[in-house]
């Protein structure tokens, strides 16, 4: 199935994306010339209406209040999968052996090879 809603809304997102690109650069207010300079640099062609409803609804507001707020939707939406019913029956003779822990697996000499570390 096809879902309408779901596709405008990724729509919207390459505006806010551009919108948090400006910001992270160092604009506090990006205007709507801002963010298609930004669309265009991606080969993005804007849609006014689109980026001007995004700009209407984030005018005012810091990028760390819509993220807060975001968070707080987020919060209110169910994750992962129910709880089974029940638990595994237990093995033969009452008591489930543990598995054994699986070996640690030897460090990788690329790291050497290079001359430093991902991490260092």
């Amino acid at each position: 199935a096809y879902n309408v809603r779901r596709v405008h809304h990724t729509l919207n997102m390459r505006y806010v994306a551009a919108y948090l690109l400006a910001v992270q650069g160092g604009n506090d207010a990006p205007s709507e010339a801002d963010i298609k300079s930004i669309l265009s640099a991606a080969g993005i062609d804007a849609d006014a209406d689109k980026l001007s409803k995004v700009l209407s609804e984030l005018k005012g507001k810091t990028v760390a209040d819509v993220i807060e707020a975001g968070r707080e939707k987020l919060a209110s939406v169910p994750s992962g999968a129910p709880a089974a019913a029940g638990g595994a029956a237990p093995a033969a003779g009452g008591a489930a052996e543990a598995a054994p822990a699986p070996e640690p697996e030897p460090e990788s000499e690329s790291e050497e090879d290079m001359g430093f570390g991902l991490f260092d």
